[in-house]
């Protein structure tokens, strides 16, 4: 027997920002037709129950995310009436098709969409506010879904949800202890301080003190890592979900990148290094190049294999010690397509990635990311003294301080690649000051809100 709910959804005020969640959205209207009202979701009428019919769910999916194929196998060994379809494509190819593949004749059930951009607008996401209602999910964290929410004003922290996570990231610092201890440090830096001493001593031992890349834009871990600790936390996310007057020229975010310039005219990065890209630098250190990397939790278990005990993760500290974290994290996030005639289905293997026992136990395991879901839900098995049980002490610390932000390349659709990018590339090579890197951003970014 399937159960039904019809009712008269409301939108949510979100609160603040800690560890990042995002859902997925229904759109007011019958499945297989683009929404004329994004926001609208009466007497919208949502199933809780999965199908026992025979039905394919089709996600498209960015390269080198391997999630979803153990997720999909494990779903479908449980429930062997439902099977996937999975494509992918880059990162960038699926940011910049995501609204042609949601507008036309057959949209996948669920999409890879880091950026919401004006799929709202258009029409082109469900609105799971029916959803989060019929299946309880005020019983998580509220601050863990503002991210991903837009209000009917385009500003993204409120309003209803149109996205969920698989697997949601924490980002921090990963040190090589064999490095260190060859320095004489056998434990992480607690401040910005003491981590310049430390790469100070690297540099003069001929180590590298942080292996970065910025052929693809990655250094930006390092740049926000330092924003976010001169940075007021409010207006940073303010920025980011776009809303009206807000600014990315602040003193705080100055200050950060400032101290980036600094850290470039030290020769605290490796010389090539708008050279290197992502894969590059993840394999540099993972061969033992470079005291520091700064990178997410989805990295800890290639650098635990790679490294075995010569690596830790931690948190980047704050600019005053004990001062409270402040970290970039996000959802992986996925979008339902307005326009799937399976709507009931995908978002009930969404809400089953997020309760299912074995499915957060995959989440754990395949990204080393936080599975997300109610707080008093039991946590994956992980071995102890791990970088994946660092990583979800990370994760708990960074919630513990409401300290997470979003990461300030998912602003707007083109900031990353338009800005973003080349401007970090100038800033790392001491090219310009870390002035007029944030006020070349805040310049592309007027005009892309404006266009």
């Amino acid at each position: 027997m399937r159960s039904h709910m019809t009712r008269r959804a409301t939108p949510r005020a979100a609160i603040g920002a800690s560890i990042a969640f995002a859902m997925l959205a229904l759109a007011g209207c019958a499945p297989g037709a683009p929404a004329a009202d994004p926001a609208e979701t009466d007497d919208v009428t949502v199933s809780t129950e999965l199908t026992d019919e025979e039905v394919v769910l089709t996600i498209a999916d960015e390269t080198g995310f391997p999630a979803t194929d153990a997720l999909t196998e494990e779903f479908t060994r449980q429930h062997p009436n439902v099977t996937f379809e999975i494509t992918r494509d880059t990162f960038q190819n699926l940011t910049a098709n995501a609204p042609r593949l949601l507008a036309g004749d057959n949209p996948p059930d669920l999409i890879r969409l880091p950026t919401i951009g004006d799929t709202v607008k258009d029409g082109l996401l469900a609105n799971l506010d029916p959803y989060f209602d019929a299946y309880g999910w005020d019983a998580w964290p509220a601050s863990q879904l503002s991210p991903l929410r837009m209000s009917e004003e385009g500003v993204r922290g409120s309003g209803s949800l149109y996205q969920l996570g698989l697997g949601y990231s924490v980002t921090g610092v990963y040190m090589n202890l064999a490095i260190a201890e060859s320095l004489g440090f056998t434990e992480p830096p607690t401040t910005i301080a003491e981590m310049e001493e430390m790469m100070e001593a690297a540099k003069a031992a001929g180590e590298l003190p942080i292996m970065a890349g910025d052929s693809d834009g990655v250094v930006n871990f390092v740049v926000q890592a330092l924003m976010n600790q001169y940075a007021d936390q409010d207006e940073f996310l303010s920025w980011m979900f776009n809303e009206p007057g807000a600014t990315y020229a602040t003193e705080g975010n100055i200050q950060g990148a400032e101290k980036v310039r600094e850290w470039a005219d030290a020769g605290y990065f490796p010389s090539d290094i708008n050279a290197i890209d992502y894969f590059t630098f993840v394999t540099r250190f993972s061969e033992g190049e470079g005291l520091f990397t700064f990178n997410g939790n989805w990295a800890a278990a290639g650098y635990q294999e790679a490294l075995g005990d010569d690596v830790t993760f931690f948190l980047a500290p704050p600019a005053n010690e004990g001062d409270r974290f402040i970290a970039m994290g996000a959802a992986n996030s996925f979008s339902v397509a307005a326009g799937s005639d399976n709507i009931d289905e995908i978002v009930y293997f969404l809400n089953w990635v997020h309760t299912d026992p074995a499915a957060r136990q995959i989440v754990v395991d395949v990204t080393g990311a936080s599975p997300g879901g109610d707080p008093t839900l039991p946590l994956p098995e992980v071995e102890p003294g791990s970088l994946i049980e660092r990583a979800l002490e990370m994760s708990a610390q960074i919630g513990a301080d409401n300290g997470q932000v979003d990461f300030m390349a998912n602003t707007t659709a083109g900031i990353y690649a338009g800005s973003i990018i080349p401007e970090s590339q100038l800033l790392v090579t001491s090219q310009i000051t870390g002035q007029e890197f944030v006020e070349r951003v805040q310049a592309f970014y007027e005009q892309e809100i404006a266009g």
